[in-house]
Parts: structure tokens; sequence; C-alpha cells
């Protein structure tokens, strides 16, 4: 059951749950990438993997309510509708986003779990969700790695298609998503 009848706009709630991800989609791919400025063993080394395990479990936390707003305060309509071929193709690239925003978090965490190493949160040390496994952090790393590339181009094919219904087809789609200001 829906709280909010159908707008134009999503919910200020949910138009600021999406920025804020993106923000820390950008410092958790920031992040790792910037770590190899340092010196393996140095203290900013492990601060800035620290920063990746720490944003991305925060966007696993946020996921949830994000999911909470979507059921409660449903998507706006596009207007103009787009033909069902590209509406199915936004729901599919949503789905993909939603499992990147669990799934990686949570191999995250398995790595570290497997690997024997804390889980750092922000000041708190979360608990392992498995035993030490060196085999299996390898192998779920490499997993995480391959999925965090697949990752850049899903969020870019989502900010292109984004502009393109924006400046190409000229509908409703990121208008709906801006804050008020920027409309």
């Amino acid at each position: 059951m829906t709280v909010q009848k159908l707008t134009n706009r999503y919910h200020m709630a949910s138009i600021s749950l999406h920025w804020l991800m993106l923000a820390l989609f950008i410092a958790v791919y920031a992040s790792i990438e910037l770590r190899v400025l340092f010196e393996k063993g140095t203290e900013l080394r492990e601060t800035m993997k620290n920063l990746h395990f720490m944003f991305g479990l925060l966007i696993f936390f946020l996921v949830w309510l994000r999911l909470a707003m979507r059921i409660i305060y449903p998507a706006p309509r596009i207007e103009p509708a787009p033909p069902p071929w590209q509406a199915l193709s936004a729901k599919l690239a949503h789905v993909m986003l939603y499992v990147l925003m669990i799934g990686m978090p949570l191999a995250g965490w398995l790595m570290l779990s497997a690997a024997g190493k804390p889980i750092p949160f922000f000041g708190l040390e979360l608990p392992a969700l498995i035993g030490k496994n060196k085999e299996l952090a390898g192998q779920i790393k490499e997993v995480h790695e391959l999925v965090g590339t697949i990752g850049y181009y899903l969020i870019g094919m989502h900010a292109a298609a984004a502009l393109f219904h924006h400046y190409i087809k000229r509908d409703s789609t990121l208008r709906a998503m801006l804050p008020k200001a920027s409309v």
C-alpha cells in the first residue's frame, strides 16, 4: 500500500537518498582507486581501504531505507510515457543497481570475514558473517572486483540514460529526480 498519490516528482526523501547514494558510490569507488597512490602497508593506504569498506556498508544499510521509500512512495509517471521496451529496460537497470547496492557491500563484508580481518564501520567493528577461509576470501575478492568493474558501466549507463531522456527525449525522467530548486 502506498501513502502518496502519484505525482510528477519523486518524494523529497527518495530524491535525497538517490543523490546521497550517488555521493557514496563516488566515495566508494574513489577511495579504492586512490589507495594505490599510497604505499602498501602505510596508514594512508589502510585509511583509504577502511573508507571503502565503511562507505560500502553505509550503502548496504541505506539501500533498505531506499527500497522502503520506493514501496511507500512509488515512482512518478514519465511524461510523455516511454515505449514499453524502454520502461522494461529501466526496470531491469534499476533491479541491477539494487543488486549492486546490496550484493557488493555484502560480498565485501563476507570477504573481510573470510580473510579474518576486522569489519570497520565508523568506530564500530561489525561481526564476521562467516569463519576464516583464505581461499574463499580470494574467490570472493575476484568476484567483488569483477562486479565492481561492471558497476562502473551500470552507473554510467544509468547516468547516460537520464541525460538521454532529459536532452534528447525531453521527457520528465530526470526532472522528477532533481531537487525542486533545479526543476
